[in-house]
């Protein structure tokens, strides 16, 4: 079974997405803030970071950059869960370190779709070079 960690600080929010995902037969790891999550990695080793930016303790850029700075863990799929929406915030996330963006209120087929892309592929099929921004996919259809 897949482990997806999600890290959020609001639990409505944590217990919506954990229930999103088990639905969908994965094993579900929650964390309240950024200092969390990279404890819950380094015990865990989960497939694939689902991860708030805006948290208390240590916010969702700083836990990617130290996510990206740790050669164990470098190569993990995290995905910015957000309810930033303003012009270049997208891309401000990407060039950050991560691998997706997902915009709140989650839409279940953006998730699922991001879920194929990093979860079920080979991990040589997730690089940055494959990031994509929902949005703009979702708008094209």
């Amino acid at each position: 079974m897949k482990k997806i960690l999600i890290a959020e600080d609001n639990p409505v929010n944590r217990e919506l997405l954990r229930e999103l995902l088990e639905i969908r037969g994965y094993d579900v790891i929650e964390a309240c803030d950024g200092q969390e999550a990279l404890e819950k990695i380094a015990e865990t080793q989960p497939d694939i970071l689902l991860l708030d930016l805006g948290m208390p303790v240590l916010d969702g850029f700083g836990t990617v950059q130290k996510i990206r700075e740790n050669p164990h863990f470098s190569s993990l799929p995290v995905l910015a869960v957000t309810a930033y929406a303003m012009r270049g915030d997208r891309e401000k996330v990407l060039e950050s370190g991560f691998n997706g963006y997902l915009s709140k209120p989650i839409n279940p087929v953006a998730l699922d779709q991001e879920l194929e892309r990093f979860v079920n592929k080979d991990s040589a099929e997730s690089g940055p070079e494959n990031q994509i921004d929902v949005h703009a996919r979702d708008n094209m259809v």
